[in-house]
C-alpha cells in the first residue's frame, strides 16, 4: 500500500447551526447596529456569525444575568449548560467575546471557529480502503472450513472476517471472549461523525437511547440524527465496530463484543469538532448513563488551545468542565493520543496546521500550556497506538506523563506486517452501509482501550471512574523501549523513548488487556 501519511487528521465541519441569526432588527447578510435614544452605544453587528463559549462562574442566577449580557453584547444563546457553567451562543459582533469578558461572572470567553472551510481533524491515517466482496467471501469461506474442520467449535467460531483483526489477539481480547463478551448493561459512546446503527455488526448492541446529534452545541433528539450523511466521514462507524461489534456470525468482532453503544454525533458535515458540540457531548454523556467516552478527534480549530490566549483558553475551559463533569457522574472519557508524532511533554512543538477552519500559521508551542483537548486535560485516558509487531506505530503522538497506556492503531503492513491469515497492517471495522473496511491511526488504538475499559466496567459494575482508570493501567502488558526506533529503516531514529518497562513515553503502563480485565 502507499506510505502512509503520520498526519493527525481527525474528520468535519462548520455547523449548519451558525444558519441563526441574531435578532437585533437587521437585515441577514447586512451590517446594523442595535441603539435607541439615550440609550447604550450602538452594538456593531456586521461581522462574520460565529460560535462562542462563555465560562461562567456564581451558579444560575449568574448564569441568567449574563444571558442578557450577552443579549446587550448582540449575541443570542443557543444553549445554556447551567451544570457546569457553559454558556453557548452565537454573534456577529467583531468584540462580542472582548466585550462579554468584562461582564461580572465571567471566567473565560471566545470564538469557537474562523472561517467556514473545510477541515479533518480525526485521528485516522489516510482513507479506508473497504473489502471487496470477493474478499469477504474467501474469509468466510475459510472460517466456515476451519469450524467444519473441527478447529473451532460452531459456537464458538469467530465471526466470518475476525481472522483477518489481528489486533484481538494483540490485546489477548479473543481469549477473553471466552470468559465474557461484556455486559449489556455497560454503554460506551463513541463521540465522532456519527454511527450507522442499521450496519448489522452494530445493530444487536446499538443504545439509541444514549444517541444524539450534538453538532450545533444543543442536543438533537431526533431519530437518526446521530447517524452520517450521505459523502460524510465513515469513522465513527468503524470506531463503533472496533469496540462493540456484535459477535453474531457476522463480519467482525469488537472489543467487548456484548456491551451496548451509542452514537454522539459531534462533527459537521464538513469536518470540524467544535467545542459547543464537544460540550454537548459529554454533558449528554454524563446525563444518559454512558459508562465510558470514546473520543478520536481533537477539538477544532486549533490543534493545541494556548491558554495564555483568551479565545482559546475558553475553549479548554469549557472542555475541562464538560469532561470533569462526566468523570463526576460516573463516565470514563478515553482519547486519542494523535498523529504527528509528536513528543507532547516536549519543551516546544511546531504547530503548522492552527487554526484549521481559517489561515492556518506556523506557531511555536509550549504543550504543557498549549493543550491536544480533550486528550491532554485532567482525568482522560490518553492512548498512543502500536502496530502489528508491537511496536508504537509511525504516526504516534508519545509523551512520557502524558499517555497512559497504548493499544492497537494499525500502521503501514511495510513497516509492521501481521501474522497470517491476516493481510493488512491496519484495522479492520464497519464502515456505513453494510460493508467493512481497513483503518488506522490513533483513532483506532483508542477504542480498543475504551473496550478494555468497557470490559473492566462489566467485570466491576460499582467501580469508580478513577478505579476503572488505576485498573485499566494495572492490568496493561508492560512493554519496554525500544533500543532504537527506526521504523523506517532509513538508519535515521524517527522517536526517542524514555522510562523503562513499568512507564514509558512510547506505551505508558504498557499495552492494554482484555483478558486480565473479565479476569481479575
Amino acid at each position: 500500500m502507499a506510505h502512509l501519511r503520520s498526519a493527525r487528521r481527525r474528520a468535519l465541519a462548520l455547523p449548519v447551526g451558525l444558519a441563526l441569526t441574531v435578532s437585533l432588527g437587521f437585515l441577514p447578510g447586512g451590517s446594523a447596529t442595535a441603539a435607541t435614544a439615550g440609550g447604550p452605544s450602538p452594538v456593531t453587528a456586521d461581522g462574520p456569525k460565529l460560535s462562542y463559549v462563555v465560562n461562567t462562574y456564581g451558579g444560575r442566577a449568574t448564569a441568567t444575568s449574563v444571558r442578557k449580557a450577552i443579549d446587550r453584547a448582540g449575541g443570542t444563546v443557543v444553549t445554556s449548560y447551567d451544570q457546569i457553567g457553559v454558556i453557548v451562543a452565537t454573534s456577529q459582533n467583531p468584540d462580542f467575546a472582548k466585550t462579554v469578558r468584562e461582564v461580572r461572572g465571567v471566567g473565560s470567553a471566545g470564538a469557537t471557529r474562523n472561517a467556514p472551510l473545510p477541515a479533518q481533524s480525526t485521528t485516522d491515517i489516510g482513507t479506508p480502503r473497504e473489502l471487496t466482496a470477493e474478499e469477504v467471501a474467501e474469509v468466510a469461506r475459510a472460517t466456515k472450513s476451519a469450524a467444519g474442520n473441527g478447529r473451532a467449535d460452531a459456537a464458538d467460531a469467530p465471526d466470518p472476517l475476525e481472522p483477518l483483526q489481528w489486533d484481538l489477539p494483540a490485546i489477548k481480547a479473543d481469549q477473553a471472549h471466552k470468559k465474557t463478551l461484556g455486559s449489556p448493561r455497560v454503554t460506551v459512546a463513541v463521540i465522532d461523525t456519527g454511527v450507522d446503527d442499521t450496519h448489522p455488526d452494530l445493530a444487536p448492541n446499538f443504545d439509541r437511547a444514549a444517541s444524539v446529534n450534538c453538532v450545533t452545541g444543543k442536543p438533537d433528539t431526533t431519530d437518526g440524527a446521530w447517524r452520517p450523511g450521505t459523502g460524510e466521514s465513515p469513522h465513527g462507524t468503524h470506531v463503533a465496530g472496533e469496540i462493540a461489534a456484535a459477535k453474531n456470525g457476522v463480519g467482525v468482532t469488537g472489543v467487548a463484543p456484548g456491551v451496548k453503544v451509542a452514537g454522539i454525533k459531534a462533527s459537521t458535515p464538513a469536518g470540524y469538532f467544535y467545542a459547543e458540540a464537544v460540550v454537548c457531548s459529554f454533558v449528554w454523556a454524563a446525563e444518559h448513563g454512558v459508562d465510558v467516552t470514546n473520543n478520536s478527534y481533537y477539538t477544532d480549530p486549533w490543534y493545541f488551545n494556548c491558554t495564555t490566549d483568551p479565545d482559546q483558553k475558553a475553549l479548554v475551559d469549557a472542555v475541562t468542565r464538560a469532561t470533569s463533569y462526566a468523570e463526576r457522574r460516573g463516565t470514563v472519557n478515553v482519547a486519542a493520543a494523535g498523529n504527528e508524532n509528536y513528543d507532547l511533554a516536549a519543551d516546544s512543538l511546531t504547530d503548522p496546521s492552527s487554526p484549521n477552519d481559517g489561515t492556518p500559521t506556523t506557531r511555536v508551542v509550549d504543550p504543557s500550556e498549549c493543550l491536544d483537548i480533550p486528550t491532554q486535560l485532567p482525568g482522560v485516558v490518553t492512548v498512543s497506538s502500536t502496530g502489528a509487531k508491537g511496536i508504537k506505530s509511525s504516526f504516534s503522538n508519545y509523551g512520557p506523563g502524558v499517555v497512559d497506556v497504548a493499544a492497537p492503531g494499525g500502521d503501514s503492513t511495510r513497516y509492521q506486517p501481521p501474522a497470517p491469515p491476516a493481510t493488512s497492517g491496519l484495522i479492520l471495522g464497519p464502515l456505513p452501509g453494510g460493508t467493512w473496511g481497513y483503518m488506522a491511526g490513533t483513532s483506532m488504538a483508542s477504542p480498543h482501550a475504551a473496550g478494555v475499559a468497557a470490559l473492566l466496567k462489566s467485570t466491576h459494575p460499582h467501580a469508580s471512574p478513577a478505579v476503572i482508570k488505576a485498573l485499566l493501567k494495572r492490568q496493561a502488558t508492560e512493554v519496554a523501549c525500544p533500543e532504537t526506533y527506526d521504523i523506517d529503516g532509513d538508519g535515521v531514529v524517527d522517536a526517542v523513548c524514555s522510562g523503562d518497562k513499568r512507564a514509558n513515553s512510547f506505551y505508558g503502563a504498557g499495552l492494554v488487556d482484555a483478558l486480565a480485565a473479565v479476569s481479575k
